[in-house]
């Protein structure tokens, strides 16, 4: 199912498979295989995990396999992510497709994950579900969403990364955060940030050091950490 537009096939044009270690310190820390598409590259939420690992002084290793507008069925189909996995070495592989609020989506995305799951499994690592958000048209679709990758992740025993969740989180603290893009889907900076910050304390099961990011002032980097945190402390671990 292709969620993303058009407009966005000039950033996600290819599949981002680069590696990167973040921060070199004792411990086994997190390495981290991403899924997914456009959702996951704009703005490169891994990236942003990345800083903030760093600034942690966590060690996180990653490698995003990401097309634009992809389902995880695209994915199965094509191979690549499942090559990806059974490189192994993985401690997390992190699920993604579109909002998935519709029945027909849901169905999909569970069948997906149950599949990808097994692939996981057999590679040591445990499944992760970016939960994401509806587009600004359908603002009703966000506990649907939530409810999609929740039933989804509880499917398999993975974790939930509640990204669309911090989102309400923030915008109970203030209403007017800019989360949405121009294209009114895909995150401003702000919004992939809170989702970053998701995945950190749950990778991590701490909060991280705050990083600055454009376009994201002091005060509302305090405020999305607030939100991310009350997000996660709020499923089932």
């Amino acid at each position: 199912m292709r969620h993303c537009s058009g407009a966005w096939r000039a950033i996600a044009l290819a599949a981002f498979t680069i590696g990167r270690l973040a921060y070199a310190a004792p411990g086994d820390g997190a390495r981290v295989l991403f899924i997914g598409n456009s959702l996951t590259t704009v703005n490169d939420v891994p990236g942003l995990v990345a800083r903030l690992a760093a600034a942690s002084h966590q060690r996180f290793d990653y490698r995003t396999v990401a097309f634009d507008g992809y389902s995880l069925e695209d994915h199965w189909n094509r191979g690549e992510a499942r090559r990806a996995i059974a490189g192994g070495g993985w401690s997390i592989v992190v699920l993604q497709q579109g909002p998935s609020a519709l029945p027909e989506s849901r169905v999909q995305l569970r069948a997906s994950v149950r599949r990808f799951d097994l692939e996981i499994r057999r590679a040591g690592a445990r499944t992760a579900l970016y939960m994401v958000w509806p587009s600004a048209e359908r603002l009703g679709d966000f506990e649907a969403v939530r409810t999609s990758y929740d039933l989804a992740a509880r499917d398999v025993g993975g974790l939930l990364l509640p990204a669309g969740q911090a989102w309400r989180e923030a915008w109970r603290l203030d209403s007017h955060l800019p989360l949405y893009g121009a294209d009114r889907f895909h995150p401003t900076m702000a919004g992939s940030y809170v989702a970053a910050l998701v995945m950190f304390e749950a990778f991590f099961e701490r909060q991280p050091m705050p990083v600055a990011v454009a376009n994201v002032s002091a005060a509302q980097s305090a405020l999305l950490q607030q939100a991310a945190h009350a997000a996660v402390t709020r499923i089932p671990r």
